[in-house]
């Protein structure tokens, strides 16, 4: 009897003892993964990136080496500088897609701050090549007008998730985003560099119009920003900007009788040797002969050219259809953020990356006046590409905490 009894109680022990430990909440160990729902970078995305900036350098290494031997005697140069930047670049990409976007929420105001000092100070230091543009830090020089770009869509992303449902009004919808815009192009009219006042006027009118803000105060803005510039124009401040405009859409029937014009249209009209000589199919990688001191500083803007050329009209379309993915695949990522501000923020960020490729090959082939766009993760340039690998890292913070399946 004692035994039977010995073994209930044993038995009812160990029956309590499974009962406690059933309800208890179990610990689950989280395992690290990159592919990971709600901690993992979106890997489409990323491997995207990396297609481009690693074409973006063999093509900007394949421009720029006969240029960069003839002026520098190092034929890698510009390579050996670019893959710094990009290095640097992937570096802060990677750390800021671990930091929660919502801060940059609580700093916009902040950081448009941070951009009104950098613009300030540029016109104070020494002009280079006749320009107010670039910060000096030794031999490094960061462009004061990149802090912009990021800075507005900033401010518009924070003000339009903050006032979404009173952006169309006067007073929290036009009269801030005209503050800004006014202000910032002010202060890069005297730099000059009317390129990116362009840039940050359409950034401007598409985040204003995903915030909800109605057709009719963007044909307004639009009309008075038209008389604004005839009348610039009308009163002569406009003389940097006519220079560039000299030539525009004459590249290819100019002649040498008309001296100045030739000379006006000597980068555009070799930009479009290079393009009608690549054909379909391109003369091969590194095969280019425009690059051989006829194009201007072909590591640049005009660097598409290059790759017109080498590659040929299949080459170059495949790298358009790559750049679209990248736009494709950040309005995804941004239309599935849990909040607004995520939203309009991913939205402006990609919306810039699109932008300016557009604007960088219709200036090469001639359609727009050559203004000095760059093109995304090709052009040479150390502030340019770290500034854009910071953005697509604010991208990747987006898609970390988004509803978007990571594959």
């Amino acid at each position: 009897m004692s035994t039977i009894e010995s073994t209930s109680r044993r038995l009812r022990s160990d029956y309590e003892e499974r009962r406690r430990r059933s309800s208890r909440p179990q610990r689950q160990k989280k395992k690290f993964s990159l592919l990971s729902i709600g901690k993992g970078l979106d890997m489409p995305f990323t491997l995207i990136i990396l297609v481009l900036l690693a074409v973006g350098i063999t093509m900007m290494f394949s421009a720029s080496y006969p240029s960069a031997y003839y002026q520098i005697g190092d034929s890698y140069y510009y390579l050996k500088r670019q893959l710094l930047f990009a290095a640097i670049g992937l570096v802060i990409m990677i750390a800021v897609s671990f930091v929660d976007y919502h801060y940059y929420h609580r700093f916009a105001l902040f950081i448009l701050g941070v951009s009104y000092f950098a613009l300030v100070l540029v016109l104070i230091l020494p002009a280079q090549n006749g320009v107010h543009r670039w910060v000096g830090i030794g031999a490094f020089g960061i462009q004061a007008s990149e802090i912009s770009k990021f800075a507005i869509i900033l401010f518009l992303a924070h003000w339009g998730s903050r006032y979404y449902d009173r952006m169309d009004t006067m007073k929290y919808g036009v009269l801030p985003a005209l503050a800004v815009f006014a202000s910032t192009s002010l202060l890069l009219f005297l730099e000059p560099h009317y390129s990116c006042i362009v840039i940050i006027a359409i950034l401007t009118v598409v985040m204003l119009f995903v915030s909800g803000i109605k057709l009719k105060w963007l044909i307004i803005g639009g009309v008075v920003l038209a008389g604004l510039i005839i009348l610039l124009w009308s009163t002569g401040l406009l003389t940097y900007a006519m220079t560039r405009v000299k030539g525009w859409g004459q590249a290819l029937s100019a002649s040498r009788d008309d001296l100045k014009l030739w000379n006006d249209t000597w980068q555009t009209r070799n930009s479009l040797y290079a393009i009608g000589s690549g054909g379909v199919f391109g003369l091969g990688l590194g095969q280019s002969r425009q690059k051989y001191l006829y194009l201007p500083e072909p590591q640049n803007d005009f660097i598409f050219a290059i790759v017109c050329e080498e590659l040929g009209l299949i080459g170059a379309v495949v790298i358009l259809i790559i750049f679209a993915l990248l736009v494709w695949r950040g309005v995804i990522i941004s239309l599935r953020a849990r909040d607004r501000f995520g939203k309009l923020l991913g939205i402006g960020l990609v919306t810039h990356i699109g932008l300016q490729v557009i604007l960088n090959i219709l200036v090469i082939t001639d359609w727009l006046p050559n203004t000095g766009i760059s093109l995304p993760f090709f052009s040479y340039g150390g502030s340019s590409l770290m500034m854009l690998l910071f953005e697509m890292g604010v991208v990747l913070s987006i898609s970390r905490s988004s509803n978007i399946e990571k594959s």
